[in-house]
């Protein structure tokens, strides 16, 4: 059972690449996609070490200035000219639809690149660039050799040698205000609530333990004051609930004013009865 729920998780939202050489089989073969969403889904929950990047700019930056607003965090390596661009640009659009639901400043985004000795400062600011990314509180993120070790660990994520360079899981981790990982985001192209409605429920403060978003729950998806429109593929405001509220209101005011209609058709039928 364990096996064909993992499979059919896989089956919705993974995409991992298994491009082997010669001297790597071994090891890709050792990622097969039951264990890579095992070793992913076994980091929900944990709470993530205060690690020490350098951004864009050549500043330090440490993990915990992301706590207070939940955050996204995505790792590429900037030599990578097909998959990684196309996983940033989807994600820059369902940043920007999250952000048109959620609020401008409502959580924040990282990018880190784990191939450290290519993916520097400069190497992830040209990568920024060439995805067209200007947004305010998304940063584009350097490491030490050490600290990528600690961080793919920390965050579930797989990645080994191939030809192109490198393979890896097409993970976003979605992580709450508290540096906690809650849930995990799979494929280069994922569906827009996949990502939107985990942030939602953090936006709000209202954290659903151990939900998973598939292909079958996205027409029930009506959560707080945004929902999903497949004809659109936006995310929009619902008047529903206020509509709902509306029409209940006006139902309590008819109901009185029919009671009090009454009362004087009563109460003037019977001064008539005694004035006669």
């Amino acid at each position: 059972m364990i096996r064909n729920l993992l499979a059919t998780i896989l089956g919705f939202t993974l995409s991992v690449s298994v491009y082997a050489q010669a001297d790597s089989n071994q090891t890709a073969t050792a990622y097969n996609a039951d264990k890579t969403v095992l070793i992913s889904q076994a980091a929900v929950g944990n709470t993530l070490q205060d690690f020490e990047f350098t951004d864009s700019h050549g500043s330090p930056v440490s993990l915990s200035q992301y706590q207070g607003k939940p955050l996204l965090v995505s790792l590429i390596f900037t030599s990578c000219h097909h998959v990684c661009p196309a996983i940033t640009k989807h994600l820059a659009s369902a940043v920007d639809a999250a952000r048109e639901a959620l609020g401008e400043d409502s959580f924040r985004v990282i990018t880190v690149g784990f191939d450290t000795p290519v993916d520097t400062p400069d190497a992830m600011r040209v990568f920024a660039n060439q995805q067209e990314i200007d947004d305010p509180d998304w940063d584009f993120l350097s490491a030490s050799a050490e600290t990528m070790a600690g961080l793919v660990e920390n965050i579930g994520f797989v990645y080994f040698p191939s030809p192109r360079g490198f393979d890896h899981v097409n993970q976003v981790t979605v992580v709450d205000r508290d540096g906690v990982v809650y849930r995990q985001v799979y494929g280069a192209a994922f569906d827009l609530p996949w990502l939107v409605e985990p942030l939602k429920e953090l936006v709000f403060n209202r954290p659903q333990p151990g939900s998973h978003f598939t292909s079958d729950l996205l027409g029930r998806i009506k959560l707080f004051c945004t929902v999903y429109d497949p004809n659109t593929g936006r995310y929009k405001f619902d008047y529903s609930l206020f509509v709902g509220m509306g029409v209940g209101v006006l139902s309590v005011f008819a109901v009185i004013a029919y009671l009090l209609l009454e009362f004087l058709r009563v109460r003037r039928r019977k001064k008539g009865s005694d004035l006669g």
